[in-house]
């Protein structure tokens, strides 16, 4: 079986669905000058320094540091907790959930070989209560990996400010270095500075590396190093699919092929991009793209300054389960999305059915198959049910599911968000929405600074009772 990472796309062509809502090859092959003009530039730019996201599977030092810190702090470990949000966590809970044990912070320690894993990328009361009332009488066996680049990530400050101040309380000051562990800017910023100052551990986010590109960074390495995920194998697959991508033949370059289809689709009006994994491993990878697709493509001005509304809208589904959930609509409701399936061709474990209740005629010929079978079956049918109804599908197709295939698909998304990004004539490394709700959360917690802003945010602190029913 191939190692590689592999990308279907024939079902979203006219030749499946119809001419209305189908891509030709001839449609595709029409840009493909542009599309060679796109990839030549972002490998110029990957070669000036301007994308360095694509560079990090290069950096060996980087995996050699994050390696040596969790063997060093595995063995005297029983919890990994994780202070972090965004990109700061969905990346690497996106490879906890692929590449280790679908239970594993229920197994024993024999069995995981590890700590448990807590990523908190929330800030809800009762959740974060639940996780220090969960950590009593373990706090001595537990470290703190506190991830942001400038330290300044209300959310994540102040789940930092709770644990140092439980730490400093039931094990005293001095044991402050032994139990966080800091990944920050590495040179500047409130949180680089408290490291320096009380002699945390620390690792760095690279510079010219946005939070939904640094999973590959000292951000998602150093915690799955300590959960046993091989992170050389996974920055081999990285870059063994970056230079897959360098190629600027459209028909060869998997990242671009994606990008210009989800393109086109937008044109013909399907804005909503639904991506639909068949595995529970690779769940969370919906939850990765949503981000990086989302807060990378969502843009009110072209890259020329002129005014736009634009953005696909991506979606997390998951089979088998939304098929009794969401494909109703899918099929039925208006088509305005292109969907795309992740496939694994060979499971681990592919838990065979046994023949059991063989005169009963309705569920016997489940027996003997496997639900590695069904599940795939499931997808086929699901993909074969929507072309009936004319609705376009992708499939990236996984050999197995393992650190060098994982590695491959996150750096082929990545790539296929800058290349839309040029599609789009988007800054797709910015995220300037995001900076109000911030600046409004400082003026609502009392932040010096921002006391101008709390008095538009007065008639949404105070409810208009005429319309509270």
């Amino acid at each position: 079986m191939s190692s590689q990472l592999k990308f279907y796309y024939k079902n979203a062509t006219h030749e499946i669905i119809g001419d209305e809502h189908g891509l030709s090859l001839d449609e595709l092959e029409s840009h493909s000058s542009a599309i060679a003009t796109i990839i030549d530039q972002i490998n110029e730019d990957t070669q000036a320094g301007k994308l360095m996201y694509r560079k990090l599977p290069e950096n060996i030092e980087m995996a050699d540091r994050a390696k040596q810190l969790a063997d060093k702090i595995r063995d005297r470990c029983d919890n990994l907790v994780v202070l972090g949000i965004g990109g700061s966590a969905l990346g690497l809970i996106a490879l906890q959930t692929a590449l280790n044990h679908p239970f594993y912070n229920l197994l024993d320690k024999a069995q995981r070989r590890a700590p448990r894993l807590f990523v908190m990328d929330n800030v809800d009361p009762v959740q974060f209560a639940g996780l220090l009332d969960l950590l009593t009488g373990q706090l001595d066996r537990t470290v703190f990996n506190v991830i942001s680049k400038s330290g300044e990530t209300a959310e994540t400050a102040s789940q930092f400010l709770i644990v140092r101040n439980m730490i400093r309380e039931k094990l005293g000051e001095d044991k402050l270095a032994d139990h966080i562990v800091v990944t920050t800017d590495a040179k500047s910023g409130t949180l680089r500075k408290i490291a320096d100052n009380d002699g945390y551990k620390s690792l760095e986010v690279p510079a010219g590396v946005g939070g939904r590109f640094s999973v590959l960074s000292h951000v998602g390495l150093f915690p799955a190093a300590v959960c046993n995920i091989d992170i050389y194998e996974l920055l081999k697959g990285a870059d063994d699919m970056n230079k897959r991508v360098s190629n600027n033949k459209l028909f060869e370059n998997p990242a671009a092929l994606f990008a210009l289809i989800q393109f086109l689709f937008y044109q013909k009006g399907k804005p909503m991009s639904v991506f639909m994994p068949y595995s529970y491993q690779l769940k969370d990878l919906s939850d990765w793209f949503r981000q990086l697709w989302a807060e990378s493509l969502g843009k009110n001005k072209t890259l020329d300054g002129n005014d736009v509304l634009i953005g696909p809208t991506p979606i997390k589904a998951l089979g088998t389960t939304d098929q009794h959930s969401q494909v109703q609509l899918y099929r039925e409701g208006p088509n305005d999305k292109v969907i795309t399936f992740l496939e694994v061709e060979k499971f681990d474990k592919t838990t065979p059915i046994p023949n059991e209740l063989a005169d009963v005629d309705s569920i016997s010929y489940l027996g003997g198959k496997s639900l590695a079978q069904l599940i795939n079956n499931e997808k086929v049918a699901t993909e074969y049910a929507l072309a009936e109804s004319h609705r376009p599908t992708l499939t990236i197709l996984f050999p197995e599911i393992s650190e060098h295939p994982v590695g491959q698909f996150i750096m082929m998304l990545e790539v296929a968000t800058s290349v839309a990004g040029r599609l789009f004539n988007i800054d797709a490394y910015n995220q300037p929405a995001v900076e109000l709700g911030k600046k409004a959360t400082f003026a609502l917690m009392g932040r010096a600074g921002y006391e101008d802003l709390k008095a538009d945010l007065t008639p949404f602190i105070k409810r208009d009772e005429k319309f509270l029913v």
